[in-house]
């Protein structure tokens, strides 16, 4: 997906070697649905710890080995209730003389359980077994796991790359192509994103967007560094994802009147996923006006080619602005769009 893209541009993953041999494995799960795995390397009990996501990254490497599966129970040593206690309950499992901990993103717990247990060597992220950075893929468990690769193929010549991009015609093409001409105006401005399709915006051909962490955190964020006087400080989100977690950022925002713009991106529909209702669908205005925002700085625009003296300047005015305002860019997603056409024509031919 386009959210991949982005995170393969903003990371470089650093790969370990850590050399195993004859694996053989028994899979259980804890009560949080973490998942365990223990592996027998040549002498060793190797346990192997899949935390959440990380757990079915293992589980998909494991599966197959069936037939050799350590008769050990594990279940019974390690039911815990939340993953805060998994630390010490794990490291407490006797038969393990290794423990690779694999995680999505942050070594959360491996670090957690570093130092607990006496004689246990803890493999993970922290000691380059696996990446420090990056996404988990099937191929770095296996190398951890000391288990044969996958094939892999050069990349064919004759296919030009395409990653993905906002779709021909997307509002949010216009209102990034706005956005980028209005802060070639500024010095150090920057625009804190956030989770949707309009992500892609990170992306050439626009490259308007310097951050994003998860949903709801442009504008927590936008507010951040403008309190560390960062200016201007620019927050997109999307409607759906707005009404999900970034109301509460905006009330804060608005409680202290944060120097920020924040752009709600209306394509009138949750797009990134398949094109669901958003639950504040015709909505936002009135939702911005009870968090206690003026209407003298709430803006809405139809973000259009033809639009763009309009809309570059209701940028420019709220950026100006030495408070917290809001842009509703209002258009709807050009997938909904065709599919309520095809809809409207389907029905008049009957």
């Amino acid at each position: 997906g386009g959210t991949g893209e982005v995170e393969a541009e903003g990371e470089e993953a650093h790969l370990g070697i850590h050399v195993r041999t004859e694996v053989v494995a028994v899979v259980t799960r804890t009560d949080d649905d973490t998942l365990l795995v223990l592996v027998t390397q040549g002498d060793h009990v190797v346990g192997v710890l899949g935390a959440a996501a990380g757990g079915e990254v293992v589980l998909g490497q494991v599966t197959g080995l069936e037939d050799r599966i350590v008769p050990v129970g594990v279940r019974e040593m390690i039911r815990i209730g939340t993953v805060l206690e998994l630390g010490q309950h794990v490291v407490g499992v006797v038969l393990a003389t290794l423990l690779l901990i694999v995680e999505e993103r942050h070594p959360f717990i491996e670090d957690m359980v570093r130092g607990v247990g006496e004689n246990k060597d803890i493999l993970g992220r922290l000691d380059g077994t696996l990446p420090r950075t990056g996404e988990l893929n099937p191929d770095v468990v296996k190398k951890a796991l000391g288990m044969p690769m996958g094939e892999n193929y050069a990349p064919c010549e004759d296919v030009a790359p395409r990653p993905p991009a906002l779709c021909q015609g997307c509002g949010h093409r216009d209102v990034y192509a706005a956005l980028n001409e209005v802060l070639k105006e500024y010095d150090n401005p920057r625009v804190f994103g956030d989770i949707g399709c309009y992500t892609l915006g990170f992306l050439p051909p626009f490259r308007a967007i310097h951050s994003c962490v998860d949903m709801g955190a442009s504008i927590t964020m936008a507010k951040g560094a403008a309190d560390a006087g960062q200016y201007p400080a620019v927050a997109i989100i999307g409607d759906s994802t707005f009404t999900h977690s970034g109301m509460t950022g905006l009330l804060d925002a608005i409680n202290e009147n944060a120097d920020i713009t924040v752009i709600i991106s209306d394509n009138l529909t949750t797009g990134m996923t398949g094109g669901q209702d958003s639950a504040g669908t015709n909505k936002f205005e009135a939702i911005c006006r009870g968090l206690g925002l003026s209407d003298e700085h709430l803006r809405v625009v139809v973000p259009l080619p033809k639009n763009m003296p309009e809309i570059t300047q209701a940028i420019r005015d709220e950026l100006n602005y030495h408070g917290t305002s809001v842009i509703i860019p209002r258009r709807e997603c050009m997938q909904t769009l065709q599919r309520h056409l095809k809809q409207k024509k389907a029905a008049a031919s009957k």
